[in-house]
């Protein structure tokens, strides 16, 4: 094959350059920066009365792109497409061919699972035209997905609040996220109590030694457990039985899309849309295959690998090659896991966040071929000897670690399966008590999702696809439907009765409960669209319907569904319900009547207003206006009560003086905040009620930010500050920031010398 003349198109200049390494000087390695082109904003962008033809138009921003192709076109005589291998990849290929008018004889179109010399050479020899079926999957979803959000967000201006918008996957998400939000809101706590007790002992061999042990009986009233307690006073308590069980523990499966993106939350606390960012770096360097797959699949050269280093790391008894079965529905198992292209190297030398998450992928994969841990499961029975209530002490004991050596997988409620070792007793043993507790125990509402555990419910629910997952959760973030945040919980007391050297001792002790960390949490306007959404478009956001959609999209990749009549037959009785929705819905506004203030007698209600969610005291006519407070961040219209309501417009309050000026308790944009000589002090969130801050405390706020801000001028020259950041030292100037660099100590920087690095700053970003 002559190679001269030969150009390569990818869709990143990171791949571009990795790719260009491997192919050598005869072939010529340009990027088209993802997408060249898209449907048309104009009249949605598709001829829905001739057969649902997409109109696409060159945005723009990619017009000196395309020209650039088009020159390297006419200097190349073999044009190869090797953008990724997924639906969108496809997609972006045969774009190229229709705007780059690119001829069958003079294209191929190249695939590969990983950048290395290997599969690129592999791809060159075994090139394949456009497939044409992927590419209307594709056009299928994006034209699906423009129709739904084109026809139902003018709606949603209509009827809730201008400038929403609506998308087919996100409102199923968020209806997710709303059901669940649901769920904890008219949830009850209950509590009972818990009985566990302290036993020592003397072993077989003499020595002395403890156990903790628990009934498996709960006592709803603190009465009953006190009574049970009285029994203990007088029992004594033996061994009654000891059993013993082997067993085994499986590796998981190498990574797949979904389950990386829920392990690199557990482990490295990465958001979705970060692990897809950092695992696109390790691809485009060639480190890792391709990170959009839901496949389990490993190559035989990866499974041989495996198993060579396996050996070599950790003795040919911890290796046991195996494949594992895909579970997802639609999942192509010609794909692979996503695993590192060389399993021989532990680690790679790239940023602090790349590098860890590629050991994450090498632990994982490495495990997946390794040896079960062999394990011993003990369960201690401890009767007593005036009541038929037993307790119970179990733990494991790992006999043979296996895959443990490496690898052990988190769980979403934060438990990693750890367990007691249980100490060497016989049967018939006589133990005695040390301490016996009953501690009241609450219930717990179902959790909130987390970005990971909400990936997880999309796949079993089988709505998206692995290139969906991190997007869809952005989008409903970035729309202000749905907020990730941390909650710091609420104190409350347990009851907890103690029997000790026979004594009881009841106390009380304090507990905070449902502290929520990176959670996800609807807001009110996400609620309200998604209670209209529910109403009008019940099937669009059915989870049966989305995972059915999602099904035809890959009829129609393999051949078996043409893409049009799926159209054709989804957008009739939807446009209907639009027409119809736009003509009989009321508009939406959640509002609430919680009441009337006592203070007038007027109503208080809560609402969407033009700027979000607020309360409203009074209605409007010609001798009165209503007034209005924004509600709180962490305040639902659905859940806020009526004294919490009117709290609202008790600020701003003041609240003394200090040095000579007003002290003012407020509720700003960006939460509650003590103003003070025109400057301004955040309330710490969590800790600080803005309606119950007294004078004292605000002192204290205003005093630690004084104390901050004097740490964190470092020089000042007039106008220029040389100051100490949240990323380290930087020149302020004219409410602009400039660098230092690494190696200049910001303590002896002099004028003369700020105004260089200001000059070399400003001279960089007019460039």
């Amino acid at each position: 094959m002559d190679m001269s003349g030969n150009l390569v198109i990818v869709e990143s200049p990171a791949k571009a350059k990795t790719i260009e390494k491997f192919l050598g000087k005869d072939f010529k390695v340009v990027s088209s920066f993802g997408h060249i082109r898209d449907l048309s904003k104009k009249n949605i962008g598709i001829d829905i009365e001739n057969g649902f033809i997409p109109q696409y138009i060159i945005s723009d921003d990619k017009k000196k792109v395309v020209s650039e192709l088009k020159k390297h076109v006419k200097e190349s005589s073999m044009i190869w497409l090797a953008s990724d291998e997924d639906r969108e990849g496809e997609a972006i290929a045969w774009h190229l061919m229709e705007v780059l008018k690119l001829t069958e004889n003079s294209t191929r179109r190249i695939v590969f699972h990983e950048i290395t010399k290997e599969a690129i050479e592999k791809a060159v020899n075994n090139p394949r035209s456009v497939n044409i079926n992927l590419v209307n999957a594709q056009q299928a979803r994006r034209v699906l997905d423009r129709l739904v959000g084109f026809e139902i967000s003018p709606i949603l201006w209509r009827k809730v609040q201008p400038a929403l918008s609506a998308g087919r996957v996100q409102s199923v998400a968020l209806r997710l996220v709303v059901e669940r939000e649901r769920e904890i809101i008219s949830f009850k706590a209950s509590s009972s109590f818990r009985v566990q007790g302290e036993f020592a002992f003397t072993s077989i061999d003499k020595s002395d030694g403890k156990l903790t042990a628990e009934t498996s009986r709960k006592y709803q009233k603190e009465q009953d457990a006190e009574e049970f307690l009285n029994l203990c006073c007088q029992a004594t308590f033996t061994v009654n039985n000891i059993t013993v069980k082997p067993g085994t523990k499986s590796p998981a499966a190498p990574f797949t899309t979904s389950t990386l993106q829920q392990e690199a939350y557990r482990k490295l606390g990465f958001s979705v849309s970060r692990t897809m960012s950092v695992a696109q770096k390790l691809y485009e360097a060639g480190e890792i295959t391709y990170m959009r797959t839901d496949s389990t699949n490993l190559s035989q050269l990866a499974i041989n690998t495996a198993s060579s280093v396996i050996g070599t790391e950790y003795g040919e008894k911890y290796s046991k090659a195996r494949q594992f079965k895909t579970k997802s529905k639609g999942a192509q198992e010609a794909h692979e896991a996503i695993r590192p292209t060389y399993l021989s190297n532990k680690t790679v030398s790239r940023p602090s966040q790349e590098k860890r998450l590629y050991e994450l992928i090498w632990k994982r994969t490495i495990a997946s071929q390794m040896s079960n841990a062999t394990i011993e499961k003990t369960t201690i029975t401890i009767g007593m000897s005036n009541s038929d209530t037993d307790f119970y002490a179990q733990g494991e004991v790992i006999k043979f670690d296996g895959f443990l050596k490496v690898y052990r997988e988190s769980s979403d409620n934060g438990t990693n399966g750890k367990s007691a070792v249980i100490p060497p007793l016989s049967k018939g043993m006589n133990l005695k008590h040390i301490r016996i507790t009953a501690t009241e125990k609450f219930t717990s509402s179902p959790p909130r999702y987390t970005e990971a555990s909400l990936v997880k419910k999309m796949e079993e629910l089988g709505i998206g696809r692995p290139s969906t997952y991190a997007p869809v959760i952005s989008t409903i973030q970035n729309r202000g439907y749905v907020a990730r945040e941390d909650r710091p919980g609420v104190k409350r007391t347990i009851r907890i009765v103690t029997l000790s050297s026979d004594c009881k001792i009841s106390s009380d002790k304090k507990e905070i409960a449902g502290i929520e960390k990176a959670k996800l949490f609807p807001g009110d306007i996400g609620m309200i669209v998604n209670d209209f959404l529910v109403d009008n478009f019940s099937n669009i956001i059915d989870y049966h319907f989305t995972a059915n959609v999602e099904k035809r999209f890959d009829l129609i990749a393999e051949g078996k569904l043409i893409w049009t009549d799926m159209l054709k037959e989804f957008y009739s009785p939807f446009h209907e319900k639009v027409e119809e929705t736009l003509k009989q819905s009321e508009r939406k506004t959640g509002a609430r009547h919680l009441g009337n203030d006592p203070a007038t007698g007027e109503p208080v209600y809560v609402r969407i207003g033009r700027f979000g969610p607020m309360a409203q005291i009074g209605e409007t006519s010609e001798d009165s206006k209503p007034k209005f407070s924004s509600l709180l961040k962490d305040q639902l219209i659905e859940t806020i009560t009526l004294e919490e309501a009117l709290n609202l417009f008790s600020l701003p309050r003041d609240i003394g003086e200090f040095e000579g000026k007003i002290l003012t308790v407020g509720l700003g944009r960006f939460g509650p905040y003590i103003k003070h000589d025109n400057k301004f002090v955040s309330l710490k969130k969590g800790i600080d009620d803005p309606h119950l801050i007294t004078k004292d405390r605000a002192i204290e706020l205003i005093e630690e930010k004084r104390e901050g801000d004097k740490n964190k001028i470092i020089n000042t020259f007039g106008e220029i500050s040389v100051l100490n950041g949240r990323y380290g030292p930087y020149i302020s100037y004219q409410k602009k920031n400039f660098k230092i660099p690494k190696s200049t100590d910001p303590a002896t920087l002099t004028q003369e010398e700020c105004i260089k690095l200001i000059e070399k700053g400003a001279g960089k970003k007019k460039k």
